[in-house]
């Protein structure tokens, strides 16, 4: 190529640079949020705090504590103990010569910090973000029926040994067979005998066992059965399994427990029970669904799928202690994420409001020139304990501060005058009866926080 050529080559470049702008052309970008996350406007959230406020005081209501963890965490820290999930961590760059990754669940990182801390006893819970390198579906629906599946780790181990599963495909079986809630029986045994390399024979004994389901005779009847009996693994679990539902039968909740053979969960750290919350929906298809060829016994309930899962880790603390110490572990995992989309579509479906606030009571003026007034009296509120808004501008227009009450669903409004300034009272005013009552200063207070029908709000979903 000659000069010339070369000269002729770059202006062209040149030129196709001034015409996309170059590096000093501005950056066109799509704002969007990334893949698998999303943000959450104040009716959501209102929403999503009352999911965590119910399941917190449920945790309180049985003496959990709480504590928190780094969001990530070494990555030896995780290493080798999710299994095939392992492929799903985010692994982050090389920060300061520490091979990091974002912590892909709360259990893990909960068994270092027991190790470090050589705790052996304590209960807690723990609310936090995960982060998982996984393409998430949300399910949604409004549910009817709520019941768990509980199975053991040892019965599994001893199921897939009595049917000829080689011990080193325990962890990839196990892991297939944990697929059952999402594929069909036939997809699952062509992966187990295709990918895996299983014997036809041994997966359709698997089959066998998998589609049992019942309570404790059914953990009775596999003790005694030619197969499972072999197993000591097997048949101490199904022991330990009786024992289980000896004490569901003490609390009375027998008839919302499954003992279920399918259930595998194929995280490597589960030795012993493991259970998954199950929720189903039963409400009818919408039409385009079934024109999209969904199959109309939907309607008669439709899995909406686990919303909560865990089990016991006996041996993962043992794995962060210098001297391989176990600890005995048993936790749960709920999927807040999961729990908040049925609950939005059930808010969605209904009439009712969503209060995004908690304020009890609005301070307005009726007449111009009363800022002062209304802040003095919105300060006096705060110190006595009352959630209280007041509009910022000098002079907002009464109208305008009511209405903001209705669209906010404030239920009360202390309406300040110039009559009223001298005559030492202040209006109250219950939002959605149009109803007002003169106070004093003290009564104010004292009707506020009385929980009186004045301060209900007819369809509004209070608090959240």
């Amino acid at each position: 190529m000659t000069v010339s050529q070369i000269d002729e080559e770059v202006a062209k470049l040149l030129k196709l640079k001034a015409q996309i702008g170059g590096d000093e052309g501005k950056h066109q970008f799509t704002l969007k949020t990334a893949k698998g996350t999303r943000d959450y406007n104040p009716k959501q959230m209102a929403i999503r705090e009352r999911v965590f406020n119910t399941i917190i005081r449920c945790f309180k209501r049985h003496g959990a504590e709480t504590i928190d963890t780094p969001v990530f965490e070494l990555k030896e820290t995780l290493t080798g103990k999710y299994g095939e999930d392992s492929k799903l961590i985010y692994d982050l760059k090389d920060q300061g010569g520490e091979l990091l990754s974002l912590r892909y669940d709360l259990t893990v990182p909960f068994a270092r910090y027991l190790a470090m801390n050589k705790i052996t006893n304590i209960k807690r819970y723990h609310i936090a973000k995960v982060y998982r390198r996984d393409n998430p579906a949300m399910t949604r629906g409004r549910y009817r029926e709520f019941y768990q599946c509980v199975n053991d780790r040892r019965i599994l181990d001893g199921m897939f040994a009595v049917c000829g599963v080689p011990d080193d495909k325990f962890r990839t079986i196990c892991s297939t067979v944990d697929k059952l809630d999402k594929m069909s029986w036939e997809d699952v045994k062509s992966e187990m005998v295709n990918e895996k390399g299983l014997s036809e024979e041994a997966a359709d004994q698997i089959g066998q066992y998998v589609s049992m389901q019942g309570g404790m005779d059914l953990a009775e009847r596999l003790l005694q059965d030619a197969k499972m009996s072999q197993s000591k693994q097997a048949c101490a679990g199904l022991t330990d399994m009786k024992q289980l539902f000896s004490y569901l039968q003490l609390f009375q909740v027998t008839d919302k427990v499954v003992f279920d053979l399918s259930l595998a969960r194929g995280l490597d750290y589960y030795t012993g029970v493991i259970y998954e919350a199950i929720l189903t929906q039963n409400c009818p298809v919408n039409v385009s669904a079934t024109q999209n060829g969904v199959d109309e016994k939907a309607e008669e309930g439709v899995s909406v799928g686990s919303v909560a899962g865990g089990g016991r880790y006996d041996g993962l603390v043992g794995m962060f202690d210098p001297k391989g110490r176990k600890v005995p572990c048993v936790g749960v995992s709920i999927g807040i994420e999961r729990v908040f989309s049925i609950m939005e579509q059930k808010a969605e479906a209904s009439a009712r409001k969503v209060r995004t606030t908690e304020t009890q009571v609005m301070v307005a003026s009726a007449q111009k020139n009363l800022l002062n007034e209304r802040l003095r009296l919105t300060a006096e509120l705060w110190n006595a304990g009352i959630k209280t808004e007041v509009m910022y501008k000098k002079n907002p227009k009464l109208l305008s501060q009511l209405q903001h009450c209705e669209d906010s669903g404030i239920p009360l409004v202390a309406i300040l005058g110039e009559q009223e300034l001298k005559d030492g009272v202040v209006k109250l005013r219950t939002v959605h009866s149009r109803e007002e009552v003169s106070h004093t200063h003290n009564s104010l207070f004292t009707s506020v926080w009385s929980p009186s029908p004045l301060v209900t709000i007819p369809g509004t979903l209070g608090g959240c």
